[in-house]
């Protein structure tokens, strides 16, 4: 009964609207019902509340976020290649702005905050328990697995579990910790890096790796500590690593895959970063020709044939469709400079200063609080890595959601001061 309490007090309080986006992020567009139900509870705090942003620090601090986020897509849809698509997204983008506001009065207690982290830990729990029943049947909620990965509740045709499972693990391996303790958080990073593996996205592999080094220093406290559990979270990765090679046909084909980055030749680096070199070349020469303000958000794939060969993988055979080529960067930084030039990026990195600054200012008990969340965002906004498309509906909906979970726990009150 203890486990599910979160859950009954999300489902009981208003924090159930910016919950149901994390529960239904596998079907789709659903989740775009938490984002209505929010932007409804957000006119009617206003409207009972006109000077509510006066006293909340966090909703200031995420209207400038945003801004900065929303701020590079409208400077790049003024002459995009794609004027209906660019200026359609950014218009969309700005139904981030009361989904974000909504978290931070509905979350303002820490009980709410805590709530919150554990009915978040409860879905990705049984999103983990959904991929291990595919992985060991075929089967699961989802439906058949793909192929070469499991999808788990997210789909065969929809391979997003592997990131979006890796970048919400540090919601569950909290909750695991608050409740188990140290085995709880270690049982808690082995039962979800079986489906972070068998789902077959490297960029998902580094992002769950971020993640537990991020957990992993905050249980040692010190560089000397350190050490040891680096070791432990190593020889488990290495471990799993090598069950799944010789367990999972699946895994071992998308090693085999990888390992072609050592070949030595350029044809199997290009197999194991599955033709994203390609898409890399024809983005800087989007951003060598358009250096300010880019192509226009969401314009990637409108461009993109361009700046291609007429021979390019992607417009001969798969991505978005015959002829039309890949349909973003797959790399943040190459994103931003590529659909939103320099500009953009400019208006990104003084976004990052500014929640760096916010961050540095509050205190440890604070900090504490916020951690999951700024694990999530860190290890979803590394820049070495590839991406999934960040100004897309999906993508860009998840990072909203946490960029809002963020700006509201750094500043929840505590109990007594409620």
């Amino acid at each position: 009964m203890r486990l599910i309490r979160p859950l009954a007090d999300a489902l009981r309080s208003p924090l159930l609207p910016f919950w149901l986006v994390i529960a239904l992020l596998p079907f789709g567009r659903s989740s775009e019902l938490g984002t209505l139900l929010c932007l409804l509870g957000t006119l009617l705090l206003f409207v009972r509340h006109p000077h509510a942003l006066q006293g909340h620090a966090g909703a200031r601090l995420l209207l400038v976020l945003l801004a900065c986020y929303v701020g590079a897509a409208l400077l790049s849809s003024i002459d995009a290649v794609a004027p209906g698509k660019s200026w359609g997204s950014t218009a969309g983008l700005l139904r981030f702005v009361p989904l974000g506001l909504y978290a931070c009065f509905a979350l303002r207690r820490e009980s709410r905050l805590r709530a919150l982290y554990g009915a978040v830990a409860i879905v990705i729990g049984l999103w983990g328990a959904d991929a291990w029943l595919q992985a060991l049947t075929g089967w699961s909620l989802g439906g058949h697995a793909e192929a070469e990965r499991i999808s788990g509740i997210f789909g065969a045709d929809n391979l997003k579990l592997g990131p979006t499972l890796a970048v919400l693990a540090p919601f569950a391996l909290w909750a695991a910790r608050g409740r188990w303790g140290r085995p709880g958080l270690v049982l808690a990073f082995l039962a979800l890096l079986g489906p972070v593996l068998l789902a077959g996205s490297r960029a998902g592999w580094l992002c769950y790796g971020l993640a537990g080094l991020a957990f992993a220093w905050r249980e040692a406290g010190s560089a000397r500590r350190f050490l040891p559990w680096f070791g432990l979270g190593g020889l488990l990765v290495v471990l799993a690593g090598a069950l799944a090679w010789q367990t999972s046909g699946r895994f071992h084909d998308r090693m085999e895959r990888t390992l072609a980055v050592f070949a030595g030749d350029p044809q199997g680096l290009d197999e194991a970063l599955t033709g994203r070199p390609a898409i890399w070349r024809a983005s800087a020469r989007m951003i060598a020709d358009h250096p300010w303000n880019g192509v226009g958000v969401r314009g990637f794939r409108y461009a993109y044939p361009d700046y291609a060969p007429a021979n390019d993988h992607f417009l001969v055979a798969e991505a978005c469709g015959v002829g039309e080529g890949a349909c973003h960067a797959h790399q943040l930084v190459l994103e931003v400079l590529s659909e939103t030039g320099t500009l953009g990026l400019l208006l990104w990195l003084a976004g990052t200063v500014l929640a760096c600054r916010a961050w540095h200012r509050r205190d440890g008990p604070e900090r504490a609080r916020a951690f999951p969340a700024t694990v999530a965002l860190v290890v979803m906004l590394f820049p070495l890595n590839t991406h999934l498309a960040f100004y897309s509906a999906w993508w860009g909906l998840l990072f909203a959601w946490l960029l809002g979970l963020w700006c509201a726990a750094l500043y929840v009150v505590e109990e007594g001061d409620a």
